[in-house]
């Protein structure tokens, strides 16, 4: 158990700490707005028109991406529908919608390539430090659970992760269960376990998951992006462990 302080709020009792990873501990706007922008342009030359409307949808507009958008939060599934949506509004049949925006999203993937996003300055030492003062610590994301699982072994966190858990098939953000699987499989209870996230989605699933409390980061400064956190930080080393 560690009582943990963030600017002027403390949380008592805590055993284990969730973290996103998207635009948490990875510096991914780069990686996120290149594969909005070549899967909208994948799709694009196949249906024209469709291009202005998706960028917009997910997200991006010219060189700047919504951290509240669709490509910056949603799950992969989530995003194919999405995407499929608007190609159905040209008149295609349902599943081909799905195909069309499946297809561009993977070659997307695969034209972008391997490349790991950065970690926010920050990240690696925030994680050895709370992992050395005791907490159990998991990567809790609407990314793949194979992505968060690179994205740990690419940055070299597994001696600091002791959950790499994404979104599959399942539920997505904000539903609850995902944290409540989430502390089941590190063997805490949510009411001791803390939710560190950079959207509204982290913020309302913890909350109804009865976390010990949210804290929203905003690298970019917009709290509005981080409505219902207990408190707003905006750097993660404002996480501390108090001392007994």
């Amino acid at each position: 158990m560690a009582t943990i302080k963030c600017r002027n709020i403390t949380f008592g009792n805590i055993q284990a700490i969730l973290f996103d990873k998207n635009g948490t501990l990875e510096d991914s706007e780069t990686y996120l707005r290149s594969l909005a922008q070549k899967a909208t342009r994948l799709i694009d030359a196949q249906i024209p028109g469709t291009g202005e409307p998706l960028l917009m949808a997910f997200g991006i507009n010219g060189n700047f991406l919504d951290p509240a958008g669709l490509i910056s939060v949603a799950s992969r599934r989530e995003t194919e529908v999405a995407a499929a949506a608007y190609i159905a509004e040209t008149g295609r049949g349902w599943f081909e919608c799905l195909k069309i925006a499946r297809q561009a999203l993977d070659e997307a993937e695969k034209y972008i390539g391997e490349t790991p996003s950065p970690l926010f300055v920050g990240s690696l030492e925030i994680l050895k430090y709370l992992r050395e003062g005791g907490l159990k610590l998991g990567i809790l994301s609407a990314a793949t659970t194979e992505e968060v699982r690179n994205f740990v072994a690419n940055h070299q966190l597994s001696n600091y992760i002791q959950l790499e858990m994404g979104v599959d098939e399942g539920p997505s953000k904000p539903d609850p269960v995902l944290f409540l699987q989430a502390c089941q499989a590190l063997g805490v209870e949510p009411s001791a376990t803390l939710m560190v996230g950079d959207s509204v989605g982290d913020m309302q699933m913890a909350r109804n998951a009865k976390a010990a409390g949210c804290i929203g980061i905003t690298w970019v400064g917009k709290s509005d992006n981080v409505r219902g956190a207990d408190v707003v930080i905006n750097q993660l080393d404002e996480i501390q462990i108090l001392e007994d």
